[in-house]
């Protein structure tokens, strides 16, 4: 048996879904799960599949040449295929904190979620610890000023050798390069302390804090060029009031970012997401 995600987006042309469909039986696929959107305001159609395939001689990648050669053009098409038994291979980044790394450690221990996770770099030796409870190998790369492009450089050279398909800011508290984010496009997931767009960059508890907010919240989305504004894929809330202190915000905070971070995870590498400019479909 073999199973796969396929997500598109085209411009919105009546038959689209029938026709898909079809090309699915005809190659004596089984549709699992459908869905689809329209977004009106851009005429832009979105849909994502999963079929499965028990029949011998069943190749993805034929699968895919027919659907290129088919869709592709025809229907100014983009899609994405993946194989849905296939783990993806994560590498955490994190620094200090360590609340958002034991959840998604956790959750990963307990077959939570549908990964790999076979590296673990951070910028301080403090975490290493923690990987070692979890028998993951952990790699200190100190990164300053002055050494930020070699340090960058070794970071690559690591997600390279052990095959990363996405790479999580777990609380990493350092602004990657341009460079390094141009290599790894909507395959970099960052967390982010606050509600945003409320909030963008360092200490955004204690911003909402000042600012006398009702709610708190946080954010993960991908990382691109532009600090805190990459394509949200996750957000969650909490009420909050003017007993609370900023160590309250910090505290019920945390409870968030490991939520809303591991949600995004889940939904990227269970092909869940589709990236359509700055904003993005999550599919159920």
């Amino acid at each position: 048996m073999q199973k796969i995600t396929l997500l598109i987006n085209c411009p919105d042309r009546k038959g689209i879904v029938t026709t898909i469909t079809q090309f699915i039986l005809e190659r004596q696929g089984n549709i699992v799960y459908l869905d689809q959107h329209v977004d009106r305001q851009e005429g832009i159609f979105f849909m994502r599949v999963e079929s499965e395939f028990d029949q011998e001689g069943f190749s993805i990648a034929d699968f895919e040449m027919q659907f290129i050669a088919q869709f592709v053009d025809d229907y100014q098409l983009t899609y994405q295929l993946f194989d849905a038994y296939y783990k993806p291979r994560l590498a955490l980044f994190v620094s200090k904190y360590d609340h958002c790394l034991y959840d998604l450690l956790g959750r990963y221990a307990s077959g939570e979620l549908p990964v790999e996770i076979p590296l673990i770099i951070s910028n301080h030796p403090d975490l290493e610890i923690v990987a070692k409870r979890f028998e993951i190998p952990f790699k200190h790369i100190a990164v300053t000023k002055a050494n930020k492009a070699e340090a960058e450089a070794e970071q690559i050279a690591a997600i390279k050798e052990h095959n990363i398909d996405l790479i999580v800011l777990a609380r990493y508290m350092q602004i990657i390069s341009d460079d390094f984010v141009a290599q790894f496009k909507n395959k970099i997931i960052n967390i982010h302390h606050s509600f945003l767009p409320a909030f963008i960059g360092a200490k955004p508890y204690h911003a909402a804090f000042e600012r006398g907010v009702k709610i708190i919240g946080a954010t993960s989305h991908y990382v691109t060029a532009d600090l805190d504004e990459g394509p949200i894929i996750e957000q969650e809330i909490v009420r909050v009031s003017h007993v609370h202190s900023v160590q309250d915000f910090i505290l019920k905070g945390r409870d968030l970012e490991k939520i809303v971070l591991a949600r995004a995870i889940k939904a990227h590498v269970e092909h869940k997401v589709l990236v359509f400019g700055n904003k993005t479909v999550i599919f159920s």
